[in-house]
């Protein structure tokens, strides 16, 4: 058993170094691009590994908080795979049974996340601090979106690209988490788990901003031109 959860170990190590190291490719290339695909479709099967492992070594350790977080961690990177998978769907666009049941599950492993970071209830708890809470909390947010837009889809055309968005830049700041977690021992313990957050969220809060000016521009030009056309 013990050679089993070492190579367990060694998979997620190795997973979430793959996954690490392609994420800005896949950021850099055109969007829609082969390229873009390629990489991105990579970094999600990455992130898949990462977070089963990560789960199994977290129920079997067992370290309750970080199987929790992993399975939102994953959640991030699956819906965000699952908004472009959608799009691509010639007919019923909407949620499926596996979205349905994804959002919920993250939503009750989120809550867990903030009850027991609340109640601390061994020294890995008190260890961490905060951060269950943290974490727990923007998770229940970003699932329960999920289920509210599920329940009451957006008009917006574009909807789904910032869903995409969202979701695998999300699994990205949790990634470097991780890897803060492990590497960057010199800083206090809360630091090292939400730094990436306290940067990322706003960076992708300012990254969808600007594309959805600049689709909302690109909607007025194509009005405008056709109106222009017409006269």
């Amino acid at each position: 058993m013990d050679t089993l959860i070492e190579t367990l170990r060694w998979i997620h190590i190795a997973a979430g170094t793959l996954a690490l190291g392609l994420a800005p490719a896949a950021m850099l290339t055109v969007k829609g691009g082969r390229a873009h695909r390629r990489w991105g479709r990579i970094y999600f099967w990455a992130m898949a590994v990462v977070g089963s492992t990560a789960v199994a070594l977290g129920l079997w350790r067992p370290q309750i908080f970080l199987a929790l977080l992993a399975v939102f961690s994953f959640y991030l990177a699956f819906s965000g795979y699952r908004a472009l998978f959608r799009k691509r769907l010639a007919q019923d666009r909407g949620p499926r049974a596996i979205d349905w049941a994804a959002s919920l599950v993250t939503l009750s492993a989120c809550a867990a996340l903030v009850v027991l970071g609340l109640l601390r209830p061994g020294p890995s708890w008190e260890r961490v601090g905060a951060v269950p809470v943290v974490f727990g909390v923007l998770g229940m947010v970003l699932s329960g979106l999920d289920v509210w837009k599920f329940a009451r889809p957006s008009v917006d055309a574009n909807a789904w690209w910032f869903a995409h968005m969202a979701g695998m830049l999300g699994s990205y700041v949790a990634t470097v988490s991780a890897f803060s977690v492990v590497n960057f021992t010199f800083l206090p313990t809360a630091v090292r788990w939400l730094w990436p957050t306290a940067i990322g969220v706003p960076m992708i809060t300012l990254w969808i901003t600007y594309y959805k000016v600049r689709f909302r521009q690109s909607a007025r030009s194509c009005v405008e031109a056709t109106r222009a056309g017409r006269v």
